[in-house]
């Protein structure tokens, strides 16, 4: 195969301006050859800007065609895991938008699929481009940081009213199967553990349509905890502003920060139990801390045109996934021991129940 033809299922924000960089040419190797949507309106319009792409009304249709060697699929989030089965089932490379989906169960279906064949299968997770949380991974991986001691993100996304107004399936349990921890915040979540390392336990309290006329969450506070007995905390919001965007990494050698498009280390000379244990001065003392310059790339990467062709490379030339499919269940696992946290006002322990989550939330969907 010289190059992939790609179609896309989905032509709503998100999967028109994939269409873009990829019709422009921007991702080398990959071609749009499809695109597929039931809605006849944005159908419509992809024929005004692609006039020589093929169309679709139906996701099977199109994967079934002959016409396309692998998907990129950016539909709403329910239906992420069903059409992926259907085109990694299929033979079809694929390539989900986030979230992976809304419940665990469903995407353990989905992992289980994947690892049945032998086709790529990526998620676009395209923060994982960003060279701030690039170099922040490399901290941890790398002991720079020492053995990590706690972790504390507020991340902030200032929504009004009208916003949720837009859309009859915004911010609905049926219809997008959560607020701010699935529609905003599933790349925190994915960076948080990508960073940091996944959490064994959360206590969250979600507090649903508090500053909306919602009835999903738009404030969360969560305590974690890991296994080697660090702690987190993860604070969102859709009705701060002024917004805050704080994610702050305590290890046993320093600190590191990052905020405002800046990433900050202070690096401990001798590491803080190091220092505990051997510190006999008696006074009130603290080990000597230097502000370090981490070399960091500037800008904020590729985004969704790098994991695009990372995804392409991979189909051709064998290039290792920045975003596996397979990993998609990650912050999700978060996400819904968040919710379910709340839900029954105690400890989740990660990994979520499946059965025990998928049905709460179904007796929000049906109350709703």
């Amino acid at each position: 195969m010289e190059q992939v033809r790609l179609g896309i299922i989905g032509f709503g924000v998100m999967g028109e301006n994939h269409s873009k960089y990829i019709f422009n040419g921007e991702v080398s190797g990959c071609i749009l050859s499809g695109i597929c949507d039931d809605n006849p309106e944005r159908l419509k319009r992809a024929r005004a800007l692609y006039p020589d792409v093929k169309l679709f009304n139906d996701y099977q249709n199109m994967i079934n065609s002959g016409m396309i060697d692998a998907v990129l699929i950016a539909t709403p989030h329910y239906d992420h895991p069903k059409i992926a089965i259907y085109s990694l089932q299929k033979g079809l490379h694929t390539l989900v938008e986030k979230p992976a989906g809304v419940y665990t169960k469903q995407v353990l279906e989905m992992n289980e699929a994947a690892a049945k064949t032998d086709k790529v299968f990526g998620i676009m997770y395209n923060q994982r481009t960003n060279p701030l949380y690039q170099k922040l991974r490399d901290l941890v991986i790398s002991g720079e940081l020492g053995e990590i001691k706690r972790t504390n993100w507020i991340i902030d996304w200032y929504r009004p009213q009208s916003y949720y107004d837009s859309g009859g399936w915004r911010a609905t349990w049926k219809g997008e199967g959560g607020g701010v921890l699935l529609n905003q915040d599933p790349h925190q979540l994915d960076l948080w553990q990508w960073t940091c390392g996944m959490p064994k336990r959360v206590r969250a309290f979600c507090y649903f349509g508090k500053y909306h006329k919602i009835e999903v969450e738009d404030e969360v506070t969560a305590f974690v905890e890991y296994e080697n007995g660090a702690t987190g905390v993860f604070v969102t919001s859709t009705a701060m502003t002024p917004e805050t965007n704080r994610l702050e990494v305590m290890g046993d050698k320093g600190k590191v920060v990052i905020e405002d498009g800046k990433l900050t280390f202070d690096r401990l000379r001798v590491p803080e139990r190091q220092f505990n244990e051997e510190y006999s001065g008696g006074a009130i003392a603290k080990p000597e801390c230097w502000r370090c310059d981490i070399p960091v790339p500037s800008g904020q990467g590729g985004q969704h045109v790098e994991i695009t062709q990372n995804f392409t490379n991979a189909i051709l030339k064998g290039e290792e996934l920045l975003a596996p499919g397979i990993e998609g269940i990650n912050g999700l696992q978060i996400s819904n021991a968040m919710h379910l946290s709340s839900w029954i006002d105690d400890w989740v322990d990660i990994p979520v129940d499946p059965d025990l989550f998928y049905e709460k939330l179904m007796e929000r969907v049906k109350s709703e």
